[in-house]
């Protein structure tokens, strides 16, 4: 028999379970299902919005939105169109009925688990399809999915039931391919850090302005030097570079943030002749500044174990 078993709502960031069903089955199968659970939502950042999950004789479900997951284990045989029916209806009920801040402030697992109350009767519902009333829902949903089908995660993709084993998603474009490998999520930006992103595009535009003004300055007077034309544009890279750096994650990104500090001290002790103390104090202490702020701003951990 064709059916939706189980339902959970988890936060994308760290894999939080915010409410689930609590009429489980103890069954062997349904038992090696919750690990499958417990297992994707550590890996919900790196997975596209919707996807599927064959697991043998059942499928996982989800969809993502605004930094909350929506999670359904039905039958093998339950219609696709259906199940993701289902989880839409799941996610416009949630978005209705809960703010986002409290979503994003949760601290305790399963703090909206009177919410079961209505994944239930959206379950009966929706396993009982002779009443289902949806029917203008289902031809959108069904349209949908054919222009965007869902991610099919493969078992090998998922890993080893630690959660340890490594999965290159990066790129969800409605074909179900991968394309390259995940990028790492980076913790919330804070004030300091973009009062630092800010001062670093302030300090690149401004030696991008030089830059420029050199360039006229040896257009009309051939004794100019050339040099301090390429000193002003590598510190306008430099500037930028601190900004992307600070915005995303790259592999030894610690390392590359003080070589472009270091570039540009250079940069500033070169063009010491064309710049007061002052100046060279500020674009100096910037980027010593936000080199901190890369520093601070480090990788999400791990997400931690809630037994989903």
């Amino acid at each position: 028999m064709s059916m939706i078993l189980s339902a959970s709502v988890v936060r994308v960031r760290d894999g939080l379970p915010l409410s689930a069903s609590t009429d489980y089955d103890q069954s062997t199968g349904m038992q090696e299902c919750r690990k499958y659970f417990k297992m994707l939502s550590k890996k919900l950042p790196q997975l596209p919005d919707r996807c599927t999950l064959k697991t043998g004789q059942y499928n996982i479900n989800f969809i993502s939105s605004l930094g909350v997951s929506y999670m359904m284990l039905c039958t093998e045989n339950y219609p696709s169109v259906l199940a993701f029916c289902f989880l839409d209806e799941l996610q416009k009920e949630f978005i209705t009925t809960y703010n986002m801040m409290k979503t994003n402030t949760a601290v305790r697992p399963y703090c909206f688990i009177e919410f079961d109350n209505f994944i239930q009767r959206t379950k009966q519902r929706y396993n009982n399809t002779r009443s289902l009333s949806t029917k203008m829902n289902l031809a959108d949903m069904q349209t949908e999915i054919k222009l965007r089908p869902p991610y099919q995660i493969s078992m090998s993709e998922l890993g080893s039931a630690n959660g340890f084993a490594h999965l290159s998603v990066a790129e969800y474009t409605g074909t179900g391919k991968i394309s390259a490998a995940p990028h790492q999520r980076l913790e919330p930006v804070t004030l300091p850090g973009i009062v630092s992103f800010v001062l670093s595009l302030l300090c690149g535009a401004l030696n991008l302005i030089r830059g420029f003004h050199a360039i006229e300055s040896l257009l009309q007077n051939e004794g100019e030097d050339f040099s301090y034309i390429i000193a002003f544009f590598l510190g306008t890279a430099a500037c930028l570079y601190q900004c992307y750096l600070f915005v995303y994650y790259t592999g030894w990104r610690n390392a590359k943030s003080f070589l472009t500090f270091g570039l540009i001290c250079l940069c500033n002790m070169y063009l010491y002749e064309l710049r007061n103390l002052w100046q060279l104090f500020f674009h100096v202490t910037v980027g010593a500044f936000s080199t901190l702020q890369i520093r601070l701003r480090q990788p999400q951990g791990k997400s931690p174990d809630y037994n989903v």
